[in-house]
C-alpha cells in the first residue's frame, strides 16, 4: 500500500450523502455502492458511514459508540460512564472479518441516560451536559475515544477503503433515514481510527473533502469554548464550529454557513438588505470562525443534511433530487450508480448551503 506522505492528493477524499424527506428508512448497502464509485479518491487510510434513525428502540438514549486501545481503557471509561449516566444498554458493536481492515481496536456501544441527580447538579442543560463528558473522555482518559454520542444515530468509522468499512460493520444490517459515508485521503494527519470521517458531537457529524488552511486560527479560538481538539485533524475542529454556533448560540444552519464560509467584504457590499447587514453582522461577531482553504462537507444532524463549500468553490459539490430522495456527492457518477434516473442534478455556488429536511420531524426520528 502506498504510505501517506509518498504522495499528496490535493483533489483527494471523497463524501456522499443520502436522506429521504419522507422518513422512509434505506440500509446503509447503498452508501457502500455509491463510495466504491469513487476508490481512487481514497488511498486506504480511513473511511466511515454516519447513519441517522438507525436506533429506534433506543431513540430516546445518547448512543456512545467507543474505541478502546486497551481494556484497561475500557474500565476506566465505563467506570467514568456509570458515575454520570444509567446504562440501558451495552454491547461490542458487531463486526466482521474483512482482510483489508486490521489492526481494529476493541469497539463498543452504549445507551445512555444522564443521572437526573448529576444533571441537575451540573445546572447545565441535558446536551451541553453529555457534551462536556463526551469532551472529558476523549481528552483525559488515555486510550479511549467517544467518535458517536448522539440519538437514534450512531458513526460507523476506521482504517480501510470506505466500502470495506461498510462491510466491516456490516451497515447492510442497518435502516435509516439519512446516510453519510466518506472515503479518506490523509495529507498533513495520520491514517489511524479516531482519525476517520465522520467526526461527530451529539447529533452533529461532519463528512469532508478538503484542506483547512485556517485550522490553528479556528482551533484556538474554539478552544476558548470548553472544546478539546485532540484528534490533529482539522475536520473535527468545524464539527466544534458547528455544535458552537447552532445549538449554543442559536444561530440557524444557514446564519452558521454565513460564519464558516462567509463571502467576501465587496460581495457583502454589494447584497441588497438585510442581507448585507444581516452577513456583515455574522462576519464581525465571529471572525475567527471563518474557515479558510479549499473545502466541501456534508453535516448530519436529527431530520436533515447539509451540503456546504469553500466561498471560491475549490472543491466540488453535486446535488441531486429523485422524488423524496436528496443526493449531495464529490461526483454525479457515485449518485448515478445508485439512482440512475434523476429528477434534478446540479453544483450549488460556493459558500452556499443546500439543506435537505424530512418533511415532518417527529415518530421514531
Amino acid at each position: 500500500m502506498m504510505k501517506e506522505g509518498q504522495f499528496r492528493n490535493p483533489s483527494g477524499c471523497a463524501v456522499v450523502g443520502v436522506i429521504d424527506r419522507s422518513g422512509s428508512k434505506m440500509t446503509g448497502e447503498g452508501m457502500i455502492e455509491a463510495i466504491t464509485v469513487m476508490h481512487d479518491r481514497s488511498n486506504g487510510l480511513g473511511g466511515g458511514f454516519a447513519g441517522y434513525g438507525i436506533y429506534p428502540h433506543y431513540s430516546e438514549f445518547y448512543a456512545f459508540h467507543l474505541f478502546y486501545d486497551s481494556k484497561q481503557a475500557q474500565t476506566e471509561t465505563e467506570a467514568f460512564i456509570c458515575r454520570h449516566f444509567e446504562i440501558v444498554y451495552s454491547s461490542e458493536i458487531q463486526t466482521r472479518k474483512v482482510p483489508t481492515v486490521t489492526d481494529e481496536p476493541l469497539i463498543f456501544r452504549y445507551f445512555l441516560a444522564p443521572l437526573p441527580q448529576k444533571l441537575s447538579r451540573s445546572h447545565l442543560d441535558e446536551r451541553e451536559y453529555v457534551a462536556r463528558c463526551v469532551n472529558r473522555i476523549n481528552a483525559q482518559i488515555d486510550g479511549a475515544y467517544v467518535f458517536s454520542s448522539g440519538k437514534n444515530m450512531g458513526i460507523f468509522k476506521g482504517v480501510g477503503y470506505p466500502e470495506d468499512i461498510g462491510r466491516f460493520y456490516r451497515l447492510e444490517e442497518y435502516e435509516g433515514y439519512a446516510w453519510t459515508c466518506h472515503g479518506r485521503y490523509p495529507t498533513n494527519t495520520p491514517g489511524w481510527w479516531g482519525g476517520s470521517h465522520p467526526f461527530g458531537l451529539l447529533d452533529f457529524s461532519v463528512v469532508h473533502n478538503g484542506e483547512i488552511s485556517s485550522y490553528d486560527a479556528n482551533r484556538r479560538y474554539i478552544e476558548m469554548f470548553g472544546y478539546k481538539c485532540t484528534l490533529h485533524t482539522d475536520t473535527e475542529v468545524i464539527t466544534y464550529i458547528i455544535d458552537f454556533l447552532v445549538r449554543r448560540k442559536g444561530l440557524t444552519l444557514e446564519e452558521a454557513s454565513h460564519v464558516i464560509a462567509a463571502s467576501f467584504w465587496s460581495t457583502i457590499e454589494g447584497k441588497p438588505e438585510p442581507a448585507k447587514t444581516q452577513e456583515t453582522l455574522l462576519r464581525r461577531m465571529f471572525p475567527s470562525l471563518l474557515v479558510t482553504g479549499p473545502f466541501s462537507i456534508i453535516l448530519g444532524y436529527t431530520g436533515g443534511l447539509m451540503a456546504l463549500g469553500d466561498r471560491l468553490k475549490l472543491r466540488s459539490t453535486v446535488c441531486a433530487e429523485k422524488g423524496d430522495l436528496a443526493y449531495i456527492s464529490s461526483e454525479e457518477s457515485a449518485i448515478r450508480r445508485i439512482q440512475p434516473d434523476l429528477d434534478r442534478v446540479y453544483s450549488p455556488a460556493g459558500g452556499e448551503p443546500v439543506i435537505y429536511e424530512l418533511y415532518q420531524k417527529g415518530g421514531d426520528v
